[in-house]
């Protein structure tokens, strides 16, 4: 059985059998990760794989899913200023109020 050395950032290098480990493929951009749970801790552990490693644990038997950016990414987005964090936690205190419906209604144009 193929055995699979990967770090885990608590515990240090571990050893994986090919079932304990997942490659992720995005394809649109051909980006790599591989992930697997720690046998030490139990930490998930997320890594980027370069196209060479995504190849070497997958025709060692790694099982491997391609998986798409979600379509909002590319979606065309009305002009107007970037939200801030201070916008949001404006928002965020006006939703607390009871009153904030009308508020809100009075800060819309149109």
């Amino acid at each position: 059985m193929t055995t699979i050395r990967a770090s885990c950032p608590t515990c240090g290098d571990v050893e994986l059998t090919v079932k304990d480990v997942t490659v992720r493929v995005c394809a649109e951009d051909n980006s790599g990760t591989y992930s697997f749970i720690c046998p030490e801790c139990a930490h998930a552990v997320s890594k980027p794989a370069e196209p060479r490693i995504v190849d070497l644990l997958v025709s060692s038997g790694v099982r491997m899913s391609v998986w798409h950016l979600p379509a909002e990414m590319f979606e065309p987005h009305a002009a107007g200023e970037v939200i801030s964090h201070d916008d949001l936690l404006d928002f965020h205190e006006l939703l607390e109020d009871d009153g904030w419906f009308s508020r809100l209604s009075g800060m819309v144009h149109g």
